[in-house]
């Protein structure tokens, strides 16, 4: 795991923090370590991007990335944001990834417990689609 976003084990829950900012210079390495994080087995994992201020569309890229492989290893995303969360309602990732404003109640959500029906990836594709020009 990188050094830069640290993966901590809660309970059920893996916890992965993000940096401040992310845009293109370290998108990739973002993109690496939320696929790794979302590995077979995690059942849930929460992107703790509470202390980013800035995120470009390279890092939505690295997260949505994320999102569709977590569908694919059964891993439920939960995404922690306060700045920068009105970007991923406008693309519409909140109809697929519970967004929270803290840690403690991604945590402590029962009610979003992983799907074990569907394709979650139809609303993500929606959204995306909505958002573009």
């Amino acid at each position: 795991m990188h050094e830069e976003f640290p993966l901590r084990q809660l309970g059920p829950h893996a916890v992965i923090a993000m940096p401040a900012e992310i845009d293109m210079t370290n998108a990739d390495q973002v993109g690496q370590a939320l696929l790794a994080a979302a590995s077979p087995g995690v059942a849930i994992l929460v992107i703790d991007m509470s202390r980013t201020t800035f995120c470009d569309s390279a890092g939505v890229h690295a997260v949505i990335t994320a999102y569709r492989h977590a569908v694919t290893t059964g891993t439920q995303l939960r995404l922690v944001a306060t700045t920068v969360r009105r970007i991923f309602s406008v693309i519409g990732a909140d109809e697929v990834i519970p967004l929270y404003t803290t840690l403690d109640e991604a945590l402590a959500d029962a009610a979003h417990a992983p799907a074990t029906s569907g394709d979650p990836g139809d609303g993500l594709g929606k959204g995306a689609a909505r958002s573009q020009p």
